[in-house]
């Protein structure tokens, strides 16, 4: 199949042929599952392990990005944007350019399962804070297009001279209408646990005010969740807002007293006990060596923590 000089042009985008792997993989279903929102929860906890490209994704381009998830089987990705990443997933596409994105995904092992836009829903000038609504609607159109199921945005941050009140209000609102459009077609609003206004017990109470079920709250497994009265009373104010898609960063060993970190075990736990039904995806950007091989040994922790969560 032959492209445009302004297809090919995009830092590698679609680069070779579109028969990549074997049949679809029911992991694809995710695009169009209900959230964790839903009346029913599934029958038992589903956690699935995939990347976030952030660091360790940058320069692979889409047959790359693949070709080394299916090999650290790592079947979910989440495509960050505006960063001029090698997968070229941007707004820019043009409608058959998404179809083939879509298709890349659909004729592979893995699943394109979010998009991770950086717009923030804190702006106090009216302006900018209509651009970004604007621009978070724009993604979650592309999200759908490329056969993905939900959005990132951020919360992001208290202002001077701003009480912390209308900020939060102001939030809930913008991810509000946000939400009324993703959920016309078919996608999730993932508001992540980010920055100053991302504590969650800030996000409770965002959560409070936000009228739409399509937003959600995702976990970016940040230590400062573990503050004040403790990870798994902050775990237990959001976890019915809980988005299909939470952060990792570095499980390393778990078992280690040498390197504190975030209570993975306790996660897991948690998720197993709530019913989980959605994707950890590793954000890391630690300098390794060979990355294919430090997802799947992360990859391998994390199926060792749900296995003995399960157990027990």
């Amino acid at each position: 199949m032959t492209f445009s000089d302004k297809t090919t042009s995009r830092r590698g985008f679609l680069a070779g042929s579109l028969g990549a792997a074997a049949g679809i993989c029911a992991v694809h279903a995710l695009g169009t599952r209900p959230s964790l929102a839903a009346e029913a929860p599934p029958a038992k906890p589903n956690l699935r392990f995939g990347l976030a490209t952030y660091q360790w994704g940058i320069d692979w381009d889409l047959p790359t990005l693949i070709a080394n998830c299916q090999k650290a089987k790592a079947l979910g990705v989440e495509l960050r944007t505006s960063s001029k990443y090698a997968h070229g997933v941007e707004l820019e596409l043009s409608p058959h350019e998404r179809g083939e994105v879509k298709k890349r995904f659909a004729d592979s092992p893995v699943a394109v399962v979010s998009i991770a836009c950086s717009e923030r829903m804190d702006w106090p000038d009216p302006e900018k804070l209509k651009a970004a609504i604007e621009a978070s609607k724009a993604y979650l159109k592309l999200s759908h297009d490329v056969g993905s199921g939900t959005v990132r945005i951020f919360p992001n941050q208290f202002h001077p001279d701003v009480p912390h009140e209308k900020t939060i209000e102001q939030i809930a609102k913008a991810a509000s209408e946000v939400g009324a459009y993703a959920a016309e077609i078919g996608q999730e609003v993932s508001l992540e646990a980010h920055g100053p206004a991302g504590e969650l017990p800030t996000m409770r109470a965002v959560m409070d005010q936000v009228t739409q079920k399509s937003v959600r709250v995702r976990l970016n497994c940040d230590n400062r969740d573990t503050l004040g009265k403790g990870f798994e009373e902050n775990f237990n104010a959001v976890k019915d807002f809980l988005s299909r898609i939470i952060h990792l960063h570095g499980l390393k060993d778990p078992t280690d007293p040498k390197t504190p970190k975030f209570p993975y075990p306790l996660l897991v736990q948690l998720l197993v006990k709530a019913n989980y039904d959605g994707w950890a995806l590793m954000e890391n950007s630690d300098k390794v060596p060979d990355r294919v091989q430090a997802l799947a040994e992360q990859r391998e922790i994390w199926d060792g923590l749900v296995a003995k969560a399960m157990k027990a």
